[in-house]
């Protein structure tokens, strides 16, 4: 059983491209799994996060506060500012602009620790680094839509923070209390949930691209061309900034895959909750959700050929 969850979590991003290629030729795969059910589905992956993490990731935020101070401030400048000036280069239609701009304006995404570990990167800034904008992206975020977005479309800021508290950290806190009081249990679950997490994910894909097949296969070039492009710089910006910081590999690698690596379901959950009005929105989270597992898994190579160039 081990052996097919670390199976099935090292080929994460070809899992879920094959299930968001089989909603797209084929809806009824998972149109029958109502959108409805994204956001109880992203609560379990942050219940697992709730129990991975430990009292030791939290002191590393208050041992390394300049390091997180610095990967949370690029999070949340480089991929809002990028997803802007995309969404403005590439004139796309509103509902799309405002899919990117939400992918922009998320934290960090789940697997990004993963990705770092894989790339020889500072893993322990990276869980720090996915904990605190986690953490704060109930406020971080609807502010960022806001100013991003707020002169397109009615941004409904406390719905917005209020969905974030639900999906994201109310889980999380059970997930930490379930390890505080469910040791024994917690520690038996632990080696399987990056396999059910990727399953997981794979599911809230594929719900959301049979959902918009449709709309997906008439407009779908511009919106993969604008999401690589969001992905590919955000990882690049955030090793650059790490360089211009002249801060060791590890931790370039570290702010590079934290700041490329988007929470993109929540982005596709917040679009479907509070901009239902703008059913395109949801899409430019689902192609994110595939293609950064994609990209991960090939910086990670890379990353990894390079320290091992460097050794």
């Amino acid at each position: 059983m081990k052996k097919v969850c670390d199976f099935i979590a090292r080929w994460m991003g070809l899992m879920v491209l094959a299930v968001a290629a089989l909603s797209l030729l084929v809806p009824s795969s998972f149109a029958w799994i109502s959108t409805w059910a994204i956001n109880p589905m992203l609560g379990v992956i942050m219940f697992g996060m709730g129990l991975t993490l430990s009292p030791r990731d939290f002191r590393i935020v208050l041992s390394r506060p300049k390091d997180i101070l610095t990967g949370c401030l690029a999070q949340f400048t480089v991929m809002p500012l990028l997803a802007f000036a995309l969404t403005w280069l590439f004139s796309l239609p509103e509902e799309l602009a405002l899919g990117v701009i939400l992918v922009g304006c998320c934290p960090g995404g789940t697997a990004s620790n993963v990705i770092t570990y894989l790339a020889k990167g500072d893993l322990a800034l990276s869980v720090g680094m996915t904990a605190v904008s986690t953490l704060l992206a109930p406020v971080m975020t609807p502010l960022l839509v806001w100013l991003m977005a707020g002169t397109m479309v009615g941004v409904d800021t406390m719905g917005m923070l209020l969905s974030i508290v639900y999906v994201v950290i109310a889980p999380i806190v059970v997930g930490l209390l379930c390890q505080r009081y469910l040791p024994q249990l917690t520690k038996a679950v632990t080696p399987y949930l990056p396999a059910f997490s990727s399953v997981v994910i794979a599911l809230v894909v594929g719900v959301i691209v049979s959902h918009n097949a449709e709309r997906l296969l008439v407009g779908g070039l511009l919106v993969v061309l604008v999401v690589v492009a969001h992905n590919l710089l955000g990882l690049s910006i955030g090793y650059l900034v790490g360089r211009l910081l002249h801060l060791q590999r590890p931790k370039c690698v570290a702010l590079s895959v934290e700041v490329g690596m988007q929470n993109s379901g929540l982005a596709s959950s917040l679009a479907v909750l509070h901009f239902a009005a703008y059913p395109l929105a949801t899409i430019p989270g689902a192609v994110f959700s595939v293609w950064h597992n994609i990209s991960g898994a090939l910086v990670a190579k890379l990353y990894q050929a390079q320290a091992d160039s460097d050794a």
